[in-house]
Parts: C-alpha cells; structure tokens; sequence
C-alpha cells in the first residue's frame, strides 16, 4: 500500500508540475493581456495551454483516486509537494532566483508533511486501530478527516444510537 501512495503522489506531483509550468509559458506567450478574439487565438494556437490542461485533468483524476485510499490530513499536506518541484523547475527552466525565504518554506512544507504522516501512523498503530465495531470511523480528525466523523454519525444513525 505505502508503493502505491508514493507513486500515486509522485503521479500527482508531476501533473501538478507540468499544470504550474505549462500556464508559466502559456502567461508568457500570452503577453500583451487583453480581451480580443486575437488574444483567444493566440493563447489557444500555442501547446502550452494545452500542457496545462491535460496537467489539471491528470492531477484531478490522481487525487481522487488517493482519495479513495490515502487517510485526508497527511495526503492534502503531500499534494502540496508540487510547490517544491515547481520552485525547482522554475529556478532550472525560467531563471527564477531562489531566495531564503523560498528554502524556509520549502522546509516547513517537507515538516509539516512528516508530522501528518507520523500522527497518521501512531494512530493506525495505537489502542483500537482494529476496532471493527459498527460505526467506528477511524482516521485523525485532527489532521483535518471531517469525513470520519460524518462516517460515525451516518452510522450511529443506521443503528439507531445516538452519540452524547
């Protein structure tokens, strides 16, 4: 399961990526900005927009497909990933300066990233992490999985008990 989510991630990552950079270049080739039928033209004649789309389909699709398997808290943080291949690229690519503040960030979003995923671990490995009682909901609602305590109403109501 864990190969899974690092390529589902990595998968994730790279439409990510390539949505970032292909509105970069299609920005770029946009300029001048104004709303004419020739600017349209422009902007849809060139492939960079079309980079930019199949980016978007691909990381959506992506994403609800880990959605599906990934516990919300840690993989919401982890879809994040793409802001340090972006920055990377962009450096690599468009000549872009990467600055202090840029690194900083970099480092608290790869942190943030391996808190959730402890807390997610502990979790799954702590007290009652095999309770298959009716109604358990599992997950951290602390790293933001709402869905598990609409999950444990939904089925204290299928049961007929009401939580206090």
């Amino acid at each position: 399961m864990k190969r899974f989510y690092f390529i589902g991630f990595l998968v994730l990552m790279a439409f990510d990526t390539l949505a970032q950079l292909s509105f970069k270049q299609a920005g770029n080739a946009a300029l001048p900005l104004e709303f004419s039928t020739a600017w349209l033209a422009r902007v849809f004649g060139q492939p960079w927009i079309y980079g930019a789309f199949v980016g978007y389909i691909g990381a959506f699709f992506s994403w609800m497909t880990l959605l599906k398997r990934a516990p919300i808290g840690p993989a919401f943080a982890a879809s994040h990933l793409e802001i340090l291949s972006v920055l990377a690229l962009s450096y690599w690519l468009f000549d872009e300066r990467i600055g202090m503040p840029q690194i900083i960030g970099c480092l608290f979003i790869v942190a943030g990233i391996a808190c959730l995923a402890v807390s997610e671990t502990q979790e799954a490995e702590g007290p009652g992490a095999d309770d298959d009682t009716p109604g358990h909901a599992g997950g951290n609602p602390g790293a933001g999985s709402a869905s598990a305590g609409a999950a444990h109403l939904a089925a204290s109501a299928e049961h007929g008990t009401r939580r206090g």
